[in-house]
């Protein structure tokens, strides 16, 4: 990228709405995942009409865009492998509409997911996708990886409550798909546009859905003295026809970590636990809980709590979803994996983890979405020493391979971004890849929105690959 480039860039957003220093720059190289890249400029944007002056500036002088939100990503998808400009969606981060009437809200890309609920929750509202990152995590990060969390077995993923999009594409185009209504004819571009991973187009606000809070929640916890019971409990459950909002595992590597850090109530001594909530009216949820109470004993469960209050189960939660960070104290270095497996493969699923922990070396602890067979391992190495971080890829990669050997998938809410691309061809048959990057093709001829992301790119006789990368990169 010119300086001349840079310079009217850097005039569209002011004197304090960019930056290109390498020690600022830095700062923008990696997320959440375990690659890096830097850019060659961030710019920060306020409005869409700033965006599509940016793209159109990008568009004119064929340069490479990336829009970011707040680098939570756990694929890579924010990472600029071909250098050139991240727009950063921080200063877009306005509530703009909430209509509780008609149970929608307007917003731009850079609200942080949770404060959509704190706008509403006075009104016995909620906002339903909660992944664990959603204290920091933005709307527009989440419509681009068609993020998950802990509620998406009831609740569905992000795209279940994107009911609208306002988009710029490449060549500067504004275009809105969807909107308030609902069940518009024609296309679901909505749905096509949400997960495609900033590939197709950059999204400048969101129409979301917003939901009721439920008469009764209850918080159940679950201990185990084996792995396997606690696993087999998962698919107990779905055979009595019991569908919770929640259930998730963590095995006992985890629940040292979590306890350690938290002093959410965790046992120590536990081979693995499943933390399960159950919503709706009150009938209903109290005979439930006594149902999975059945079914948790039935599967040798050693204990059975019920959280007796609001702050009990929102420190059960909080252990969950500061569970990564809960790592950080014990590992300099983590790497965490997104595969899906059927709920009946998960018990042979774990002991696959075990097996490759072993075989690497490495301390695989489990932490994971079990109702829908989302898998989060998270593989401890120190990239300090030579030959961790190749090691650690290799055992990620391993878990994959196996989660689509028994009928899964590479991903379930982290994205493909440049983690699991070059697994694509392993998911998929030629024909779909064609498909994808036909659709790649139609709204990004150049190939510059997001490269190097979702699509395989290594050498190959596909023609579907994408084309080598090219620019500044600094990709190790």
């Amino acid at each position: 990228m010119t300086e001349e480039v840079k310079r009217k860039l850097a005039a569209v957003v002011g004197p304090r709405g960019f930056l290109d220093r390498p020690e600022d720059l830095a700062l923008y190289e990696y997320d959440g995942s375990v690659d890096k890249a830097r850019p060659e400029m961030v710019v920060f944007p306020r409005s869409t009409e700033e965006v599509v002056e940016l793209v159109k500036i990008a568009a004119k002088h064929q340069v490479p865009i990336v829009g970011r939100g707040a680098g939570t990503g756990l694929s890579g998808g924010a990472i600029p492998r071909a250098g050139g400009l991240i727009i950063g969606f921080a200063r877009m981060n306005r509530i703009l509409e909430i209509d509780l009437e008609n149970e929608r809200a307007v917003v731009q890309p850079g609200v942080v997911n949770l404060d959509i609920t704190l706008a509403v929750q006075g009104q016995q509202y909620f906002f339903a996708p909660d992944p664990s990152s959603q204290r920091a995590c933005t709307i527009g990060g989440n419509v681009a990886e068609n993020a998950g969390g802990p509620h998406t077995l009831a609740y569905g993923v992000t795209t279940n409550h994107v009911l609208g999009l306002e988009l710029v594409l490449p060549d500067g185009e504004v275009v809105w798909t969807g909107g308030k209504e609902t069940d518009l004819p024609g296309y679901d571009l909505t749905g096509l546009f949400t997960g495609s991973e900033g590939t197709l187009a950059l999204v400048t606000k969101i129409v979301v859905r917003l939901m009721r809070q439920p008469e009764l929640v209850k918080t159940l916890l679950a201990i185990y003295d084996s792995v396997d019971d606690c696993a087999d409990t998962v698919a107990e459950i779905t055979a009595r026809a019991i569908t919770p909002v929640a259930v998730e595992m963590l095995d006992g590597v985890m629940l040292g970590m979590v306890e350690e850090a938290t002093h959410a109530g965790y046992p120590k001594d536990a081979a693995a636990v499943l933390l399960i909530e159950l919503e709706g009216l009150t009938e209903a949820v109290e005979e439930q809980v006594e149902q999975i109470r059945d079914a948790c004993l039935a599967c040798r469960a050693r204990e059975f709590r019920v959280a007796k209050s609001a702050e009990e189960r929102d420190l059960l939660w909080k252990g969950r979803k500061n569970a990564f960070g809960a790592v950080g104290r014990v590992s300099p270095t983590y790497y965490v994996q997104d595969g899906v497996v059927p709920r009946t493969e998960v018990p042979g699923a774990l002991r696959e983890i075990q097996r490759v922990s072993a075989k690497y070396g490495l301390t695989i602890s489990n932490i994971f979405h079990a109702g829908d067979g989302n898998l989060h391992p998270i593989i401890l190495f120190d990239a300090r020493k030579p030959g961790d971080l190749e090691k650690a890829k290799a055992a990620g990669e391993e878990i994959l391979a196996y989660c689509i050997s028994v009928g899964g998938s590479i991903t379930g809410e982290h994205g493909v971004g440049m983690e699991k691309n070059e697994m694509m061809d392993k998911l998929f048959p030629a024909e779909t890849l064609e498909t994808i990057a036909a659709f790649k093709k139609l709204f990004d001829p150049d190939g510059r929105l997001n490269p190097g992301k979702l699509l395989p790119t290594g050498k190959g006789c596909l023609e579907i690959r994408q084309a080598p990368l090219t620019g500044s990169s600094m990709l190790y």
